[in-house]
């Protein structure tokens, strides 16, 4: 993104984050900070091409998304997978694996009994094969991102987008999550040990401080790259404080 003015989903022509200047490498696990309310929603929904952007250049594996024609705007999100906040946006009228049959039978042109070798691998590597019948409202908040996290490995994402997956959740479900994906990022069985790019969205940067790479914040509208985990010291900006949970001084 090259001075991008995101747009609020609301409201496509009033920008709720400006002079977004941000480059996402391959293999890059890079943790986005801000507070409730700030954009970091829009901004996926915009790195994933589903928002265009107010003013600015964005680009998406290299090209420009403006200047793509439906068909290949198409195909060049589908490299991208985005986990939702606010559990994920899940079908509770299907089952869980009936929620990761869907992406691929929609692309695939397929029926369900031909992705269900796929689906059951996902279940396994991300420990929900035996939930696999039940429906995302029958189970916890946590395991209902995760279930959105299984959808999103469906397709193969090569760029793996996340609105704040560990909210609420508690240690043990955190840590499974640090690891995991950590694990995709390194190159996992699941995504074929391919190396995957990371973007996590954040109210609060106190589990991604180990895993994180590369890191920026959303403060009062404006977008403020930090850089690499060592860079995170020497930062001034309050809100850094805020979503480190850190006490201020009176």
């Amino acid at each position: 993104m090259l001075d991008v003015s995101i747009a609020a989903s609301h409201a496509p022509e009033f920008p709720v984050i400006e002079g977004v200047d941000w480059t996402v490498q391959a293999g890059d696990f890079w943790v986005v900070g801000g507070s409730s309310g700030s954009g970091k929603s829009d901004l996926l929904a915009t790195a994933a091409g589903l928002l265009r952007p107010v003013r600015g250049v964005h680009r998406l594996f290299g090209q420009e998304l403006i200047q793509l024609d439906e068909e290949e705007l198409i195909r060049q999100r589908r490299r991208v997978g985005l986990v939702f906040g606010n559990e994920g946006r899940l079908f509770n009228q299907l089952s869980i694996a009936e929620n990761l049959a869907l992406p691929l039978c929609y692309h695939r042109n397929c029926a369900a009994p031909e992705v269900r070798d796929r689906v059951e691998e996902i279940l396994e590597h991300t420990g929900l094969s035996a939930m696999a019948n039940r429906t995302p409202a029958s189970v916890n908040r946590s395991l209902r991102s995760r279930v959105a996290l299984a959808r999103a490995l469906t397709l193969q994402p090569e760029l793996l987008l996340l609105d704040n997956p560990v909210r609420e959740s508690d240690p043990t479900q955190r840590r499974w999550w640090i690891e995991f994906l950590s694990g995709l990022c390194a190159g996992h069985a699941v995504l074929s040990r391919r190396h995957t790019t990371i973007v996590v969205a954040t109210d609060d940067f106190r589990p991604w401080l180990g895993a994180g790479e590369k890191f920026a914040l959303i403060a009062r509208n404006r977008w403020l790259t930090i850089g690499t985990r060592p860079a995170l010291a020497g930062c001034a900006e309050p809100l850094l404080r805020e979503l480190l949970h850190e006490e201020t001084s009176p």
